[in-house]
């Protein structure tokens, strides 16, 4: 290596001073797919590039999303030039579009669906009251009951599906009240052992909010991680703020983090890309509307619900813009 700039001693985590004159490979044996790349430039004397996502030594995630082009130095020596970026942050932007679009795409599929639903429901209802007056024996009529039964249980289905539909009612709220509300109505269902742990960022500031909804929204998350925890498990209930912080397209000054954390086996890798599709459930007795309906209510709060994923591990992030300077990004 002849060169090595500050952006990257510091993406590397390399001192310039202590490599430069070492070969490039001795450098970053994370790179394994550099040296290809680099016989392909000096092969074809044409630039190249690819993603790569090397380990990392930093705390936090154990990969950093890389991308990397090497080109044949202009000045002809025969020295290349490797150019890194960080593409963590594109990668993000991509996966919350991608979740901005699977939910318009999953809500007017559903509600679509959901409205076809119960227009028959209510004829199937209305003529088994019906039929229920005309029969001689309470044992027929528990036949027309259960029909009748089993037709509100499908509209009360369908009505989970629609989602909430009166409008947010806007007011101050304390995130932390609202999390200790939550944390009351866990308590009741959790397991003997299972540990709720409180992180709380307490500079948090109060945003404009409709409580019940966010209620509803962080408890059918915190229901999730208490199924998905052992008897011994923890659940971590923590919070942060961010600043310069992005959701979709539109830059917020500062954001409110509200992350659920639990140690279950995570989440099946196989529903990881449909997590919030409505009736997406990984357990038998599941409904699969939780998620679809909280990423619902928190998008209309202007927000968007992340999660990371992994045995042992899983986090659902909630984020919530604090009202103030907003940018959209291009």
């Amino acid at each position: 290596m002849n060169y090595l700039n500050p952006g990257a001693e510091d993406l590397l985590s390399l001192s310039a001073r202590h490599s430069i004159g070492r070969p490039l490979q001795a450098l970053l044996p994370q790179f394994r797919n550099l040296n290809e790349l680099i016989q392909r430039v000096v092969a074809e004397g044409h630039s190249f590039g690819q993603l790569l996502s090397p380990p990392t030594s930093r705390p936090g995630p154990t990969t950093n999303d890389l991308a990397v082009r090497v080109s044949p130095s202009r000045a002809g020596d025969g020295n290349l030039i490797v150019e890194l970026f960080d593409a963590t942050q594109w990668r993000q932007i991509d996966r919350e579009r991608a979740l901005i679009s699977q939910h318009e795409a999953s809500r007017r599929m559903i509600r679509q669906l959901a409205h076809e639903i119960r227009n028959p429901l209510g004829g199937l209802r209305g003529a088994a009251q019906l039929l229920e007056r005309e029969l001689p024996t309470p044992e027929l009529r528990e036949y027309t009951r259960i029909i009748i039964g089993e037709a509100d249980r499908l509209t009360s289905l369908t009505d989970s599906l629609l989602g909430p539909v009166r409008r947010p009612q806007w007011q101050l709220v304390n995130l932390h009240e609202i999390l200790e509300r939550v944390i009351v109505l866990i308590a009741s269902e959790q397991h003997d052992a299972v540990r709720l742990v409180r992180d709380y960022d307490p500079s948090l500031p109060p945003l404009s909010a409709d409580p019940d909804q966010l209620i509803q929204s962080l408890l059918n998350v915190a229901r999730n991680a208490m199924q998905a925890v052992g008897p011994d498990g923890h659940i971590v209930f923590r919070t942060r703020v961010l600043g310069n912080f992005a959701i979709g397209q539109i830059r917020h000054k500062l954001v409110a983090s509200i992350e659920i954390e639990d140690d279950g086996p995570g989440i099946p890798a196989e529903l990881a890309d449909s997590i919030f599709y409505p009736l997406v459930t990984g357990r038998a007795e599941g409904t699969g509307l939780g998620l679809p309906i909280s990423q619902d209510l928190v998008s209309r709060h202007g927000g968007l619900i992340e999660f990371q994923s992994r045995p042992g591990r899983t986090v659902f992030m909630v984020r919530l813009p604090i009202h103030g300077e907003a940018t959209e990004m291009p």
